[in-house]
């Protein structure tokens, strides 16, 4: 019968009605942490370490101990233990079961059921901060859209909006909304006193930064630990606004619930930065194509140290831009004439790097050609393309590089020069403002038609009529070609003569009316 009790798989522990421990087997010693030796004839409530209840010696402090199970968290421990009391005439056994692993998967299950809930609110929250997005038109309407919608939610506290300031690195305060409360006011007080902020880091970064507890977390000031422990706020989310390579500012959630923001949900308000600085950029495109007048601005960078100047100086060539065309990656497709060196030389030169990268040489002369290139974000031109400007014209040259900018005159025209500025030497040439002129349907239809000869349009007007360009194809180029009774090659040479007119014509006219430069 001893070895049994000894050898049982779980704890038991016999005791008097007035509670002395009389004999306890191994297994019980192992879950209550004791010695068999020292605690035969102790009191049981010295055997049992302390729980938030003490519901076991309590038992054994009523006039007749009644049959009952009990289970607590005992923290010295860190067990939970299921422990049942069965009276006998002379003798109460006491058994015991560890039920921690059960808990431990019950909490761990509680965990992952709130944190689908609170992922199926936010994913509403964000379709509905998507949804208003697409109806705003401005900056201060993008900031205003993200923090109503996720500061005056039950599941945040509140939320606010900042940008870089104007020719600085300071954030200055959008729009805020929720129960702001001393939390927000001891941030605004830390904004530009170079303390490192994570609303800082994350505009500093682009990357989302994320803290729970806030009142443990030493880099964050004082003042705003204290101030959110007061508010009970316990989380922050800082979720850079970013669009390419460019950093427009950074959205900063708070939460009194210290296990906020999982990564999860972290990837769900990524996407919410994404889209929130994809609207800026076409915020500010929107501005500029709309803005009766533009500031045309022009900057020289002088160092060698920027990528273009950099290959123009060793090929001792000129690099001049044809086109320009964002993409929907951190990389710029450019299209630059070389004059003065062949072409295959331009690749040598850039082989290796990551600023340049030669996709391909479209044309090819004995010392010059038309490239096709990736740019990084970060090289000049990148940089302006990514802050709102649009590159009116850009060459470089040996030790130098001219680039044409043009501007709505409420941008933050200071924040764009100096970002370029503080990466590359250099210096603004000019600084003008030019009304734009304004040019009818009408006239843009009279201005086609004009570069088109009457043979042309001809040709044009039967391949439209006849679907030659529907997909899929109503008629083939030789049925066209039947129609008008000439060859399909020479269809097609007046389909590409007269297409490449429309074409130019018409990039020419819609630069003239986004930029208000002169005819060419």
């Amino acid at each position: 019968m001893k070895e049994r009790f000894e050898r049982a798989p779980i704890g038991i522990l016999e005791a008097t009605p007035d509670g002395i421990v009389t004999d306890i087997n191994g297994t019980a010693c192992e879950l209550l942490g004791v010695d068999a030796a020292a605690t035969t004839g102790t009191p049981i409530d010295l055997v049992f370490p302390d729980s938030v209840e003490g519901a076991v010696p309590a038992a054994f402090e009523e006039e007749r101990i009644a049959e009952s199970t009990i289970e607590e968290y005992y923290p010295g421990l860190e067990r939970w233990l299921s422990v049942s009391i069965v009276p006998g005439d002379d003798t109460v056994a006491v058994y015991l079961t560890d039920e921690s692993s059960i808990r431990k998967q019950e909490r761990h299950n509680d965990r992952l059921e709130d944190e689908l809930d609170r992922l199926t609110v936010l994913n509403g929250l964000v379709s509905a901060v998507l949804a208003d997005l697409i109806e705003a038109s401005t900056r201060e309407e993008i900031a205003e859209t993200v923090c109503e919608r996720l500061g005056e939610t039950d599941i945040y506290e509140f939320a606010w909006v900042g940008e870089r300031e104007v020719g600085g690195d300071d954030i200055v305060v959008r729009a805020s909304a929720g129960t702001t409360g001393r939390t927000f006011d001891r941030i605004q007080g830390h904004l530009g006193d170079a303390t490192d902020l994570p609303e800082d880091r994350a505009v500093e970064t682009g990357v989302p930064q994320v803290s729970r507890p806030i009142a443990d977390d030493r880099s964050i000031p004082e003042a705003v630990r204290r101030a959110a422990f007061a508010d009970g706020v316990q989380s922050l989310l800082a979720i850079p606004l970013t669009y390419g390579s460019s950093v427009y500012g950074v959205v900063g959630v708070y939460a009194t619930d210290r296990d906020a923001f999982s990564e999860r949900e972290r990837a769900v308000f990524g996407t919410v930065g994404s889209i929130a600085g994809f609207a800026v950029n076409a915020a500010r495109n929107r501005t500029l194509l709309f803005s009766d007048s533009v500031v045309e601005l022009d900057l020289q960078v002088s160092d060698t140290g920027a990528p273009l100047v950099a290959v123009a100086t060793e090929l001792e060539a000129t690099l001049t831009v044809e086109g320009l065309v964002s993409q929907d990656s951190d990389r710029l497709l450019g299209f630059l004439r070389v004059d003065g060196a062949v072409p295959e030389r331009f690749a040598s030169v850039v082989s290796g790097g990551d600023a340049i990268e030669l996709s391909r040489i479209v044309d090819e002369e004995e010392s010059a050609g038309l490239l096709e290139v990736e740019l990084d974000m970060e090289t000049s031109l990148g940089i302006v393309s990514t802050h709102g400007a649009t590159v009116q014209s850009a060459r470089f040259e040996s030790g130098r590089g001219r680039l044409e900018i043009e501007l709505p005159p409420e941008e933050e025209i200071r924040r764009i020069v100096d970002t370029v500025l503080r990466r590359f030497d250099g210096e603004v040439l000019a600084k003008r403002e030019e009304e734009r002129e304004i040019e009818t349907a009408r006239g843009f239809r009279e201005g086609l038609r004009d570069r088109l000869t009457d043979r042309q349009e001809t040709v044009l007007r039967t391949a439209f009529l006849a679907d030659y360009f529907e997909s899929p194809r109503g008629s083939t180029a030789e049925e066209v070609a039947t129609a008008l009774d000439i060859t399909a090659p020479t269809l097609l040479y007046h389909l590409r003569a007269s297409q490449r007119k429309l074409l130019e014509e018409f990039f020419q006219t819609a630069d003239r009316d986004l930029h208000g430069g002169p005819e060419t």
